[in-house]
């Protein structure tokens, strides 16, 4: 369990809070490149550790990132004209470039120097793997832009997506975290419980090891002759990549592939998850079809996501919960995996209380995980960096997936596993 003064200190994200203070640290998803589709077209609401910002891309196809409010009367800039490389507030006229800078001011006599006294509060940002990214930090601790396989990967080879979770950040890291969740809530029974038995197959050997950018755990399920190996990476301070390369559950003619989460805060009640899946072969593209049918595997298909981000089944609707399929067929009585998650993690409320928790051997990852943001808080405190904001440290990790023999260790037997490719 976590003390209530430590639990406050990683679940809170505003500005001048630890965590918020430590999270500006790093690079952060702001929005997806597909919601801002054209240069000069209509800006959009982001909303991103508890500040309310608009984005849009300019005449050049550059991306700004500015308050959401302009600093003359605090009008609503998401109204604003996208024009000439800048963001005219309808307003009063008053239009803002991407570094802040008011470059027009017609409310203001011609000869009038105010508006060389007047900007607005913008972030830089960074287009990669479909997804706009953002350093909300100082700006002498400004770290090189993100640097993950996935944004390396041509979008031939990749595909991104994002959902809205209502509930704090850090309970929906812990569940992508959890792998031992995974052979209970998401198991497909139908109708038969005798596997809950079988602690073999069904809790695995944790091994968890830090680095200098998070750590890399295992999940490691005896299979008799086999053993299924698992091998995440968390790098800091919210992602998980993981991987199906050789697994036991791909099916004939699926491709290699990596896929992963980035848990964003909105706010301390609310997150945003981004989802992406990459091929893990150079020479083996990932299909629309492909994309499709792992989101609507997850719960996230065309026909389960809302227009703007959330999903049909959510709390309101009980998540559809069915409890005929409950008995016969799944554990859960509720479609797609992530659909499952977010029952859990949206039901124990918007910030869980851990002072109540009683963790287990098996929450080995969720410890460390918690411990590292601890400390990312503290260092930043003492005026330091905290882990993993540069990518040097993170740029080659990948997971891995295999089904090994009995007896062997993995590190031995599938260490190129875990280089990347592109």
């Amino acid at each position: 369990m976590l003390s209530k003064e430590d639990n406050e200190k990683i679940t809170r994200v505003g500005r001048g809070t630890p965590m918020g203070e430590a999270l500006r640290r790093y690079w952060l998803p702001a929005c997806l490149s597909e919601e801002l589709p054209e240069n000069d077209g209509a800006p959009v609401r982001v909303r991103l550790l508890g500040e309310d910002l608009v984005a849009y891309r300019d005449t050049s196809g550059a991306i700004g990132l500015m308050d959401a409010y302009c600093p003359h009367r605090r009008a609503p800039m998401f109204f604003g004209r996208n024009e000439e490389c800048g963001l005219r507030c309808v307003y009063h006229g008053w239009k803002f470039d991407a570094s802040g800078a008011c470059v027009d001011m017609p409310s203001e006599p011609p000869d009038s120097l105010f508006k060389q006294k007047v900007t607005i509060q913008t972030y830089p940002t960074h287009e990669a793997g479909g997804i706009v990214w953002t350093y909300m930090g100082p700006a002498a601790e400004q770290p090189a832009p993100p640097d993950y396989e996935f944004c390396r990967a041509p979008a031939t080879h990749r595909h991104t997506s994002k959902n809205l979770e209502r509930c704090n950040w850090l309970q929906a890291l812990e569940g992508g975290l959890d792998s031992v969740h995974a052979t209970i809530l998401h198991h497909e029974n139908k109708g038969d419980l005798t596997f809950l038995a079988d602690h073999e197959k069904l809790v695995p050997k944790l091994e968890v090891e830090r680095t200098e950018y998070g750590y890399w755990y295992t999940g490691i399920r005896n299979l008799g002759a086999q053993q299924w190996v698992r091998v995440y990476q968390y790098v800091m301070p919210a992602t998980q990549i993981r991987g199906t390369i050789e697994g036991p559950f791909r099916r004939t003619g699926d491709k290699p592939r990596i896929d992963g989460h980035i848990w964003v805060p909105i706010d301390d009640e609310t997150c945003w998850v981004y989802n992406f899946l990459f091929s893990a072969d150079p020479a083996t593209p990932v299909t629309h079809e492909e994309a499709m049918k792992l989101e609507t595997m997850f719960g996230r298909g065309p026909d389960d996501v809302n227009p703007d981000y959330t999903l049909k089944a959510n709390v309101h609707n009980d998540y559809l919960i069915d409890r005929e399929m409950q008995r016969t067929k799944n554990f859960s009585g509720i479609r797609g995996v992530n659909t499952q998650d977010w029952a859990l993690q949206e039901g124990m409320g918007t910030v869980v209380d851990r002072t109540k928790e009683h963790l287990g051997t098996s929450d080995r990852a969720i410890i460390n995980m918690r411990q590292l943001l601890l400390e990312a808080c503290d260092a930043v405190a003492r005026g330091e960096s905290p882990r993993g904001v540069h990518p040097e440290a993170y740029r080659y990790v990948r997971p891995a997936d295999h089904l090994i023999p009995a007896g062997t260790e993995w590190q031995t037997t599938i260490p190129e596993a875990v280089l990347a490719r592109f």
